[in-house]
């Protein structure tokens, strides 16, 4: 199945402790069907001192479901994705506008 959501995109999420909450997706697993959001799922990792980093409580961003994320179209609201074929090339679609996300 094709990803709806890339690297990239701007996402809100839907549902969880961070719902409203707006983000940039840093990554995308689609085997694991997660995502991790900049400044979303946020939790506190406690690490080692090591030579070269200086270790403590650090705040890292968790991977979160893809079916709570929802991409951003342009006029700033939540919209479902769809695929259409346009001049032999596959396109993704804000379903709410009908404007193509990448050209």
């Amino acid at each position: 199945m094709a990803a709806k959501l890339r690297k990239g995109d701007k996402v809100i999420v839907l549902a969880g402790k961070d719902k409203g909450k707006e983000g940039t997706i840093a990554s995308v697993d689609p085997s694991a069907s997660k995502a991790i959001v900049e400044g979303i799922n946020i939790s506190i990792r406690h690490t080692k001192q090591t030579q070269n980093s200086q270790g403590g409580r650090l705040p890292k961003a968790m991977p979160i479901a893809l079916s709570n994320l929802s991409l951003i179209d342009a006029n700033g609201k939540a919209t479902r994705v769809g695929f259409k074929i346009e001049d032999g090339k596959k396109m993704r679609f804000a379903k709410t506008t009908g404007d193509v996300i990448d050209a």
